[in-house]
């Protein structure tokens, strides 16, 4: 079943870059933030912990708070795992001298 591992982990990811735009936006709960945009606490909440299949039109309302559109959200996040990625190989190395 890799695909659902693939899929668990880009919930994941996605919660977890949305989480970092909430705290970048000055927010540190998610009851401020939900209380602000009007967003079902709940279902945000489940959002951020990669716990909920988060649905094109609730990105595109989340997104539009933070003001990217959804190919500049997924070009983040795609640079993000290439970084991800990277470090490894770079430990590995740097261990070795």
């Amino acid at each position: 079943m890799k695909s659902e591992k693939v899929y668990k982990q880009f919930l994941l990811d996605v919660g977890a870059k949305l989480t970092e735009l909430r705290e970048e936006k000055g927010y540190d709960t998610i009851k401020e933030f939900v209380t602000k945009f009007d967003l079902p606490e709940i279902q945000y909440w489940r959002i951020e912990k990669g716990k909920a299949n988060i649905t094109f039109k609730s990105l595109i309302k989340i997104l539009s708070i933070h003001k990217l559109t959804p190919r500049d959200f997924f070009e983040i996040l795609h640079n993000d795992q290439l970084l991800k990625s990277i470090e490894p190989a770079r430990r590995r190395r740097s261990a070795r001298v």
